[in-house]
């Protein structure tokens, strides 16, 4: 394959699980940068900010500083500012964002938009319910992503698009995904490296949220069997461009 320009990056399952390091990931990392590689980590994960991951990921061994990544909640803070704004936001998420949503009016009762992120202990039925009870009245229902799981030490486990589904079904609406498949977050990350589709190449361990939802931009599509993938993957339609089995596989199969 052509040498790519730019790389965008998965964070768990890809580089880490559970923030421990993949075999192998940290060296890579360091080889696509010695390679002339420009590299944005994207990432759904909605209960750290942008500073909390780098120190994570740092701490573990990876050159990564806060401007290397995009994450679901800024590019949800921008997308609220430009479609909503002033809107009484109520945030149905686990872990800390707010430094990552700013300017976002966040509120407890009669939100204008429900904003849902990833899934944790704070999606209880009272919560859950409470939120379905705000879409009935109106409120509009926005999405920092829609996975259905992710996986940690302890295996796969639930995220918020599981509770997502449920909230659509039931009240009638459908959510406006922000994060990751949505072609605007991969368009973000783009803009932000100066780079074109075609010069560009995404690897990650969700076949439709990564890897497809990249291709379907123009990216290069990359699918690792690690993380949350699974054997039936790699029968997807279409198919992903090119599986390896990790992401320290990465820099051989981009210099060709």
């Amino acid at each position: 394959m052509t040498m790519p320009k730019a790389v965008l990056i998965d964070i768990d399952g890809v580089l880490t699980i559970s923030w421990r390091p993949i075999p192998g990931a940290v060296q890579a990392l360091a080889c696509l940068r010695d390679m002339g590689m420009a590299v944005k980590l994207l990432t759904n994960t909605t209960s750290r900010t942008r500073a909390e991951i780098a120190a994570r990921l740092l701490d573990a061994g990876f050159d990564i500083s806060p401007g290397d990544i995009l994450t679901a909640p800024t590019a949800t803070a921008s997308y609220l500012a430009a479609r909503y704004p002033e809107a009484r936001c109520a945030l149905l998420n686990s872990g800390d964002i707010r430094d990552d949503l700013p300017g976002v009016q966040l509120v407890e009762d009669d939100p204008d938009v429900l904003v849902v992120g990833g899934a944790g202990p704070e999606f209880s039925y009272e919560a859950v319910n409470r939120a379905f009870g705000d879409l009935q009245r109106g409120a509009r229902l926005v999405a920092m992503a829609r996975n259905l799981c992710w996986r940690t030490a302890q295996g796969l486990q639930l995220d918020g698009g599981a509770f997502l589904l449920g909230l659509e079904r039931a009240a009638g609406v459908e959510a406006e995904v922000v994060g990751k498949p949505a072609a605007a977050f991969f368009q973000t990350a783009l803009d932000m490296l100066a780079v074109r589709p075609e010069e560009t190449v995404m690897i990650g361990d969700d076949v439709e949220a990564d890897v497809l939802a990249a291709q379907r931009c123009g990216i290069t599509g990359v699918l690792v069997r690690t993380g949350k993938y699974l054997p039936r993957d790699e029968t997807a339609s279409p198919a992903p461009d090119h599986i390896i089995d990790s992401f320290s596989n990465l820099p051989v199969l981009l210099s060709g």
